[in-house]
């Protein structure tokens, strides 16, 4: 296979290796395109051609990730390894792993993964309409068996569970994940048991009200321009699902949506996705960087890091609520004359009962995930039967959060990753959180007027500080927690994320 491959020079082996891989990258951005156009702009008659279009370049993606050319200058350089700088031994590396990744699942299994992942969508859709998980669980366990073949013919030596979760966050384990899953675990659910009991909950109530939607994107679309969004390298539109894609760090499309009742959602959704497009415009175009794997995001996590940095360290912070109320009044004038210590409050209530993921708030969250990493593990590793996850489920969330949903489309079907099989997915939304609470508490250190130019609108610093150390460090560093502790001192630290969820809602539900 690969030994065929006349070896040359190692600086020519690179040479063509970035050439190849560059191609691939280019071959991407047309998939993102074609991606972005079906789920914003393309008219519904032309589902067919769009899906021969997507079937036809998947076909030419597939031979070019796993062409025996490349396999074989890979294997030359990795070789070489002491020949390469550390942006060129970056790019080995992940090209590598992706290499792997891809030629080792064998062709009958990779289809047997497609077809599943129709068949297993469909039955979930019928399974949560009906509220009977029982119609959903034969699918449920052909993908823990097919996740597990998949996981041995990548790498049979390492636990099926890490070589699932490495799709997602590379140089993660589920061992690491059970000490930082434990810890925060450890420190939320009394937390959360004592806001409930002894706190004082801050009065939302006023948000409510009808508000138009046009109103809504044009104060998002300021917000995100405010906070850097570069519309010469992007576009903001609508979609059904808010998303962020596009082809380049030059073309990068972000979408959004809105609810006439509900202001909020729509401006936490517009800055969580433009967190994601400024990591994606602030990606480094060096020539020893650009089209190549080393300026890719480095996980899922860090990139939801970078979402959740500015939704919630700063979206959701006194400071930005400061910048942000006379905005809001300025596109509504019939918004309350509150004050902005009055609209932070009002931002951060504590769901209660927090029984749907997706609605639930920084303090519920990770609870959420970690019951969901738990199961998914527990399938895997053959301690959790799949009969078993709707009453495993449920005590779960009475043991975490306090209270239990009342059918299966409110819990353990209320989520679609797992009709796709996205084991190990779930782990990134919390890693995300916990990574930015400590990008935050960093940047404050080095950056010390910070919030007063957050509470003034000047958020430029904090945006040029996240891209020299986050943005364009792309996936330099071989995990999070390498990126971390090169940013930060310290690999992910769970005590910095539990400290900064008690320190603020002990203070706005005032408990002594």
């Amino acid at each position: 296979m690969a030994a065929a491959v006349a070896e040359v020079s190692t600086s020519k082996a690179y040479e063509e290796l970035t050439g190849k891989l560059r191609e691939l990258d280019a071959l991407n951005g047309i998939s993102g395109l074609l991606g972005w156009d079906e789920l914003v702009m393309m008219p519904e008659g032309a589902v067919g051609s769009r899906g021969a279009q997507k079937s036809a370049l998947a076909g030419v993606l597939y031979d070019k990730r796993t062409d025996k050319q490349l396999g074989g200058l890979l294997q030359q350089l990795k070789a070489a390894a002491g020949e390469l700088d550390p942006v060129q031994a970056a790019v080995v590396r992940d090209a590598s792993r992706s290499y792997t990744r891809e030629t080792a699942v064998p062709k009958e299994l990779a289809q047997r993964i497609a077809k599943l992942e129709t068949d297993a969508y469909v039955a979930w859709v019928a399974a949560r309409k009906e509220s009977n998980f029982s119609k959903f669980a034969p699918f449920l366990q052909q993908w823990v068996d097919v996740n597990k073949q998949k996981a041995a013919a990548i790498d049979p030596a390492a636990p099926a569970y890490d070589v699932l979760l490495d799709d997602y966050e590379k140089g993660m384990t589920s061992a690491r994940l059970d000490e930082i899953f434990a810890e925060v675990r450890k420190g939320l659910v009394p937390l959360l048991a004592e806001l409930r009991e002894k706190g004082s909950p801050p009065d939302d109530a006023w948000l409510a009200g009808s508000y138009s939607l046009d109103t809504q994107a044009a104060l998002c679309r300021e917000v995100a321009l405010a906070l850097g969004f570069d519309t010469n390298n992007g576009r903001l539109d609508v979609s059904v699902h808010p998303f962020t894609g596009g082809s380049h760090p030059t073309d990068v499309r972000m979408t959004t949506r809105f609810k006439e009742g509900d202001l909020t959602e729509g401006l936490t959704g517009a800055i969580h996705e433009t967190g994601h497009a400024l990591y994606e415009q602030g990606r480094n175009l060096g020539k020893e960087w650009e089209g190549l794997p080393v300026n890719s995001a480095l996980s899922m996590g860090i990139h939801e890091s970078q979402s959740l940095f500015w939704e919630r360290m700063v979206g959701l912070s006194q400071p930005f609520a400061e910048w942000l109320l006379p905005l809001v009044s300025k596109h509504f004038p019939e918004f309350p004359k509150r004050s902005a210590a009055d609209f932070y409050a009002a931002e951060n209530v504590i769901k209660s009962p927090s029984l749907i993921r997706v609605e639930a708030d920084e303090v519920t969250y990770p609870l959420h995930i970690i019951l969901r990493y738990e199961i998914e593990r527990g399938l895997i590793d053959g301690t959790i039967k799949v009969e078993d996850v709707p009453s495993i489920w449920n005590q779960k969330m009475k043991d975490y959060l306090g209270t239990a949903p009342e059918d299966d489309a409110k819990g353990c079907l209320q989520d679609v990753h797992w009709s796709a099989g996205l084991f190990g997915y779930f782990p990134t939304y919390s890693l995300g959180a916990m990574y930015a609470c400590q990008i935050y508490e960093h940047a404050k250190q080095q950056l010390p007027e910070l919030e007063q130019q957050v509470a003034a609108g000047n958020f430029t610093p904090l945006r040029e500080w996240l891209n020299e150390h986050i943005h364009r460090k792309g996936s330099l560093h071989p995990s999070g927690d390498a990126l971390m502790t090169a940013v930060t001192g310290n690999a992910l630290q769970p005590q910095v994320f539990l400290a900064y969820l008690r320190s603020k809602y002990s203070k706005l539900y005032k408990l002594s």
